[in-house]
C-alpha cells in the first residue's frame, strides 16, 4: 500500500510539472526576431516563459504536445491603444473608468493613473483574448483636460491583470481637442507647453504640500509629467491633420528627451520622412480611406505602407470592443502596400516596443514571456482563427460570452422558451 500511495503521489507531482511545460509542435513560427521566420518549428513553454525553439517536430520528454502541423505560430497580439478593462457599455448608467471629470487632485489631468480602475471580470477581455490578443495598453478615452492620464498595459487575463502600470501619457490635439482647450489650437498648445515646461523646471525640486508652488498644472500633474519630459515613458498624441503632425515633431524638437508616439495619424503618410528622422513611431488604424473631418482629409489606405517606405515604425490596433479586427485591419494594410512581416509587427513586436515591454512580450525567444497563440493559417487572412492562446505560459480557455450565447442558442429543441432557462 505505502508503495502504492508513493506511486500515486510521484505521478500526481508530475503532472503538476508537466501541466507548466508545453510543446506546441510543427507549425510554421514567426519569431519577430532576427531568427525569422521557421517552416517547421517546437515551441517549448516552461514555467510561464519560453524556453527554446526547436527545428523540426521534436517533442523533448515530459511536455504537453500543443499540435501544430499546418497552421502558423506568433507571439501573442497586443492591443496598442485601447480602453480594456475601463468600459463596458460606454454609455451605462453605471461607472465608465474610461472617461474622467474635474477633480481638485490635477488640473490639467497628467496625475490621473488607470491602473486603479481596472477590471479582469470584463466580458470585452475574453472576447478580445480568444482572438488571439493576450496584452493591451490601455487608457482614459474621454476626459475633460488636457491629459488623457497615465495609462496602463495590462494581460488579458482573469486575475492580476496589469503588466505595467502608469507605461504612458496620453492626450489629443486634434479638432475636437482644440474645441475643447479654449475652442483653438493657440490655446491649446500653449497650455501643452506650459505643462511640459513647469514639469522639466519641477524635476528635483521639493514638492512637499509644505513648499510652495506656483505653476499652472498641480504637484501631482508635475511629478507625472517629469517622467514624460525625461523620457522615462512615451507620451501618445493623436493627431490626423499634417499641421498638427508637424507641431508634434516640434515639440519634439523642444523637448528632446521626449519619447513620443503619434496616434491615429491619417495625414502620417504626408510627413514620413519627418516622422521617421525624429524618431516617432505611429499607432494607426489603416482602414481610414475617406475624410470624414476637416482634419482627416489627406486619409488614405496607403498610410501604413507608405510610412513603412518611410522608415516610421507602424502598430496597428485602435479600438476597444473590436481591438480582435486589428489583424484584419493589418492584412488590408498588407494588400495596400505594407509588408507582410511589418504587418505582424505591427501588431506584435512593434507595439511592445513602443511600451517599453520588448524585453519580455512581442516576439518568440527564449526568456520572453508564454504569450504564444496557434491560428489555423495566416493571421493576417480574415478568414483564419486562433486555436490556441497562451497567456504567461498558461493555455486560456477558448470561451467568451460571445460563444456561450452562440451555443445556448443553437439548439432550440426544448420545453420552456429561452427566457425561462438557464446554462
Amino acid at each position: 500500500m505505502r508503495r502504492l500511495l508513493t506511486a500515486l503521489v510521484g505521478i500526481s507531482l508530475s503532472a503538476n510539472v508537466f501541466a507548466s511545460q508545453f510543446a506546441i509542435v510543427g507549425g510554421k513560427v514567426h519569431t519577430l526576431t532576427d531568427q525569422g521566420t521557421l517552416s517547421e518549428a517546437t515551441v517549448l513553454i516552461k514555467d510561464g516563459l519560453i524556453e527554446r525553439i526547436i527545428e523540426g517536430s521534436q517533442v523533448p520528454r515530459g511536455y504537453e504536445r500543443i499540435e501544430a502541423t499546418g497552421k502558423v505560430v506568433t507571439p501573442g497580439l497586443i492591443g496598442a491603444y485601447t480602453a480594456l478593462g475601463l468600459v463596458e457599455v460606454g454609455m451605462s448608467a453605471g461607472q465608465v473608468d474610461s472617461s474622467t471629470s474635474e477633480h481638485p487632485v490635477t488640473t490639467v489631468g497628467a496625475a490621473i493613473d488607470v491602473s486603479y480602475g481596472v477590471n479582469a471580470d470584463s466580458t470585452l477581455i475574453p472576447i478580445t483574448r480568444i482572438e488571439g490578443f493576450t496584452a493591451a495598453a490601455t487608457g482614459i478615452e474621454y476626459s475633460d483636460y488636457l491629459f488623457k492620464g497615465q495609462g496602463s498595459v495590462i494581460q488579458l487575463t482573469d486575475s492580476e491583470p496589469l503588466i505595467k502600470a502608469r507605461a504612458f501619457m496620453a492626450l489629443s490635439v486634434n479638432n475636437s481637442s482644440a474645441s475643447d482647450a479654449g475652442g483653438t489650437r493657440g490655446t491649446l498648445w500653449v497650455a501643452l507647453t506650459q505643462a511640459l515646461s513647469e514639469a522639466q523646471a519641477a524635476i528635483g525640486t521639493d514638492l512637499a504640500p509644505t513648499q510652495p508652488w506656483y505653476g499652472m498644472i498641480s504637484r501631482a500633474d508635475a511629478v507625472a509629467l517629469g517622467h514624460v519630459v525625461q523620457g522615462h515613458k512615451p507620451l501618445l498624441i493623436k493627431a490626423d491633420r499634417k499641421a498638427d503632425i508637424l507641431q508634434i515633431i516640434a515639440l519634439k524638437h523642444k523637448f528632446t528627451d521626449l519619447n513620443l508616439v503619434l496616434v491615429s495619424g491619417s495625414d502620417a503618410w504626408r510627413v514620413g520622412a519627418q516622422l521617421a528622422a525624429a524618431e516617432i513611431p505611429v499607432i494607426l488604424n489603416p482602414e481610414y480611406n475617406l475624410p470624414g473631418a476637416f482634419d482627416t482629409l489627406g486619409a488614405s489606405l496607403a498610410n501604413a505602407g507608405r510610412l513603412e517606405k518611410a522608415g516610421v515604425k507602424v502598430a496597428i490596433g485602435i479600438d476597444t470592443h473590436n481591438i480582435r479586427l486589428a489583424t484584419q485591419h493589418a492584412g488590408n494594410a498588407v494588400a495596400n502596400g505594407l509588408s507582410h512581416a511589418t504587418g505582424l509587427a505591427s501588431l506584435t513586436k512593434h507595439v511592445a516596443e513602443i511600451f517599453g515591454l520588448d524585453n519580455q512580450m512581442g516576439h518568440i525567444a527564449p526568456g520572453m514571456r508564454g504569450d504564444v497563440v496557434v491560428w489555423s493559417g495566416d493571421p493576417l487572412e480574415v478568414t483564419e482563427a486562433a486555436e490556441h492562446v497562451f497567456i504567461n505560459g498558461k493555455p486560456i480557455k477558448m470561451v467568451s460570452r460571445q460563444t456561450l450565447l452562440r451555443d445556448r442558442y443553437l439548439n432550440l429543441k426544448q420545453d420552456k422558451p429561452m427566457a425561462y432557462t438557464r446554462p
